[in-house]
């Protein structure tokens, strides 16, 4: 495939078959990063790569419809020495975790995992222990947990009968299970009971392209998402995991299946522990070869951790500041990521550069690194802001997955089955007192429950070892 043109001095193209080998967009606030996200976004669309990237502020949105020519952008054209521009929009899909700015984005708590979740909920060690006793309980059980109410379910169940599950599954404390239904409650209200549960969210409507061969651009709107940055951060990653785990192995295609932008990427590594940044790293490393290509967006390159940044082969550096001995040594630390050009002064270009404008070093066809340059970040063809309400609705509903999503289902889960059990429990004590009354039948009736219950169990064990966990979970031993 031909090279994607990113950037203006001397034309400065991205390889689309090394895409998947990652990449870093950098800089400080103010200095352009979205709208290079918006520039490498339409241009792997057209060159028929889905996109799916999150909208922090809500100005990506504009990639759905085409810009107009104003005083500022001639200036902008005549600058870079570009005589043509076609303004065009995108074909996109607007996805919202909440649902009023996009299609709803569910998943169910099973499909996530206690890894996940114990991270969403921000357990401790014992609490999250807890939690995976109760993921593993639910699976020999054959109980699936779905969303909220499932989970509650769960925990009260197993509070209940805490002392039989100690010398099968461990410890359960009535303490953990008091936080975690607190941590749940406060999850609910951040707008967690909206995400989990069905239908859930399939990852394959994220790697379309249309009638014409471009790649769709998916676009989360997360205004109000990334307002609570543990659970953004959170549900990025899962989205990451479930690719890995879903997607075959393809080795190095001509280009990618998906391009996934992470916005914001400090969010995800503040706070995590030791375990989740392996993980993290794992994923990273391995799922290039699944045809995947993620690029993080942040304001500096230390924020991600080095055993991620390494694997970055993709760069864009825009402005920084160093008016502080700390910034300057964060400065310092960005200039030294790239490959070294004799004639560019990394520590004293990065302050000094432009709105639009940055440090580049993409890939070339052998993987290695290109020197740095300095360039001119080349505009967009379709809208720089937001959309208004009405265009944003109207490429809602004439979306290819418009209505899919919007109907929510509520099957039979843990919530259901636990119900009915405790129901049939409740019904059944009068006979219970009867049965008591005759301790001639007592023992046929104890063997005869006994068989029963163990080919239950066997049954449920079985079906509860398909349960789907999510990669992150599976990687650290959960059932599959």
């Amino acid at each position: 495939m031909l090279p994607i043109a990113i950037c203006k001095s001397q034309e400065i193209s991205i390889v689309p078959k090394r895409l998947n080998r990652h990449g870093l967009v950098t800089g400080a606030t103010g200095t352009g990063k979205t709208v290079t996200l918006q520039v490498l976004a339409e241009r792997m669309s057209r060159a028929g790569i889905p996109v799916f990237a999150a909208d922090i502020k809500g100005d990506l949105a504009g990639v759905a419809t085409a810009g107009k020519m104003s005083e500022k952008f001639q200036k902008r054209l005549n600058l870079l020495g570009v005589t043509e521009h076609a303004f065009s929009a995108n074909s996109c899909i607007f996805w919202d975790v909440f649902g009023k700015q996009g299609h709803p984005v569910r998943t169910t708590i099973s499909e996530m995992g206690p890894l996940l979740i114990s991270r969403l909920l921000n357990l401790n060690e014992t609490q999250a222990g807890v939690l995976q006793i109760i993921f593993s309980y639910a699976d020999d059980e054959g109980l699936l947990i779905l969303d909220l109410k499932d989970l509650r379910a769960m925990l009260a169940h197993v509070a209940e009968i805490r002392k039989e599950l100690t010398t099968e599954y461990g410890n359960v404390s009535p303490a953990s299970v008091g936080a975690i239904q607190r941590a749940l409650l406060t999850l609910e209200e951040q707008g967690g009971d909206q995400f989990f549960g069905e239908p859930a969210f399939e990852l394959s409507d994220l790697m379309q392209t249309d009638q014409n061969g471009n790649g769709i651009i998916n676009v989360l709107h997360a205004e109000q998402l990334v307002r609570s940055p543990k659970v953004y951060a959170t549900f990025l990653l899962w989205m990451l995991s479930e690719l890995f785990e879903q997607l075959p192995e393809v080795g190095d295609p001509d280009r990618p299946k998906l391009v996934f932008f992470f916005d914001e990427a400090h969010l995800l590594f503040d706070d995590a522990p030791s375990a989740l940044l392996d993980k993290i790293e794992q994923v990273v490393r391995l799922i290039r070869s699944k045809g995947v290509g993620v690029f993080f967006v942040t304001q500096h390159p230390l924020d991600i951790p080095e055993k991620v940044l390494t694997q970055l082969g993709n760069r864009v550096q825009h402005a920084l500041r160093a008016f502080t001995p700390a910034e300057q040594k964060k400065l310092k630390s960005a200039a030294e990521t790239f490959r070294a050009n004799p004639d560019l002064d990394l520590e004293k270009i990065i302050p000094e550069l432009g709105i639009g404008e940055a440090i580049v070093s993409f890939l070339d066809e052998q993987g290695v690194p290109a020197p740095a340059e300095r360039a001119y970040i080349l505009p967009p063809f379709s809208r720089i802001g937001p959309l208004e309400q009405q265009e944003r609705l109207v490429t809602m509903q004439t979306s290819i997955v418009a209505g899919v999503y919007e109907k929510t289902i509520d099957r039979e889960s843990a919530y259901e089955k636990l119900k009915a059990k405790a129901e049939t429990a409740a019904a059944s004590e009068p006979a219970e007192e009867i049965r008591k009354a005759k301790p001639a039948a007592r023992k046929s009736d104890d063997v005869l429950t006994s068989v029963v219950k163990s080919a239950a169990r066997a049954a449920a064990s079985q079906a509860g070892r398909s349960l789907i966990r999510g990669i992150l979970g599976g990687l650290l031993g959960g059932k599959k």
